[in-house]
């Protein structure tokens, strides 16, 4: 799906005002610390496409070993950001929630390994250019974390962070 540069990467809600979807997004942006809704309707718009992609191939086949198959390469890639676990199989991923897709962000990933006491000074921290995967720099808080990238999550060694003493970082660190 090739998009156009003036070309948005996400679909804004259908209707402007339902109370309960509002509160429902509050509490998402609150919880996961995002910028605003913009990047929580992101996220919605990719696991719509995961869906979609799912829905296709389970259509285009009808055994069970044709599933298999068919899905091979895009399963792999939900397997390797860590989206689905091991065993999972495509039709799992219909019943993907948001906040399956929103664990995955760098900005998440780094709050729960404890690199920052709240999500929002982990997306600081990411921004700020103190932290790393992979011994690179990342200032993408919606960088998508594979599984073989999660324990590479460290403070930049030129920060002032990496100090432990550091009165920002987080208890126990």
């Amino acid at each position: 799906m090739a998009l156009g540069s003036n070309t948005k990467s996400y679909e804004t809600p259908n209707h402007p005002w339902q109370g309960e979807r509002i509160s429902e997004e509050h509490s998402l942006v609150e919880r996961y610390g995002l910028k605003n809704k913009e990047e929580l309707w992101r996220a919605q718009s990719e696991l719509r496409d995961y869906r979609r992609e799912a829905r296709d191939l389970l259509g285009q086949t009808q055994s069970e070993d044709e599933v298999a198959t068919a899905g091979g390469d895009f399963l792999t890639r939900l397997k390797r950001i860590g989206i689905l676990d091991e065993e999972d199989r495509l039709d799992q991923v219909l019943s993907l929630e948001i906040s399956d897709i929103l664990e995955r962000r760098l900005q998440t990933v780094a709050y729960r390994k404890g690199l920052a006491n709240t999500t929002s000074q982990a997306r600081q921290f990411i921004v700020h250019g103190h932290i790393t995967v992979d011994g690179a720099r990342v200032r993408v808080p919606s960088y998508t974390v594979e599984v073989s990238e999660e324990d590479s999550i460290a403070f930049d060694e030129n920060s002032p962070l990496a100090d432990d003493l550091h009165p920002e970082r987080a208890e126990g660190q």
